[in-house]
């Protein structure tokens, strides 16, 4: 297991990363995809073999029924809208980030968070996995709709480093600083404000949607 029983490159530098982290098979292939370069005789991990590999590891986790279990609720208590998952990138918290070769920016830890609702309360989980090592990030919370401000989606532009693969036979790659979109679903409650991240599309919008309308019917109720 790890970088030192897979024959994925000859970086010394990554395999030095993933014996320090105790990387794991799937943790040692995100390390290598980062941290190896790609020429002529490097043809490193593809960027579609991250994004399955990210794919899986979210997924081994169980995060749904770990949500319910961390909320101490049933699935049958919170069906007042169906639930929303939302997945973005850890922006400021990757260890690494990188502009893939299609043009993509990826990230070494990305954020996934669910959103239950119940008859009087909106229930919260998040979890942050680091797709590199083996550290984690929880958070639960639950609001009475009544406490609730609003909810609101925040877009801004951040500056962020990316590590650019520049191409050529070397495969060199350089660090360049980018201004990127970001995307943040927004609790606002007196004294504090919870934020997820999360990658727009039509399918989140209009859960989103369905749940400002939710909160706008219980507090006219």
């Amino acid at each position: 297991m790890g970088c030192l029983g897979l024959i994925l490159g000859d970086n010394k530098y990554a395999k030095r990363v993933c014996k320090n982290v105790n990387a794991n098979a799937d943790q040692a292939q995100v390390i290598h995809y980062f941290l190896d370069e790609q020429g002529c005789l490097k043809k490193g991990i593809p960027d579609s073999e991250f994004d399955a590999n990210k794919d899986r590891q979210i997924n081994a986790l169980n995060l749904k029924q770990k949500a319910l279990n961390k909320l101490g609720i049933d699935e049958d208590q919170v069906k007042e809208i169906e639930p929303i998952m939302l997945v973005g990138p850890a922006y400021k918290a990757a260890d690494y980030r990188i502009k893939g070769k299609d043009g993509v920016y990826r990230y070494s830890a990305y954020q996934i968070t669910y959103i239950f609702c119940s008859s009087d309360q909106v229930y919260v989980y998040q979890y942050t996995v680091n797709l590199d090592k083996s550290d984690k990030k929880e958070r639960a919370e639950e609001y009475f709709y009544k406490d609730i401000t609003n909810f609101t989606t925040i877009d801004e532009t951040e500056n962020l480093s990316f590590t650019v693969r520049k191409g050529g036979c070397l495969g060199k790659s350089a660090t360049e600083s980018t201004n990127i979109s970001t995307s943040e679903f927004k609790i606002v409650v007196p004294g504090e404000a919870f934020l997820c991240s999360m990658v727009p599309n039509d399918e989140t919008e209009g859960k989103i949607q369905a749940l400002k309308a939710k909160l706008r019917e219980k507090k006219n109720s």
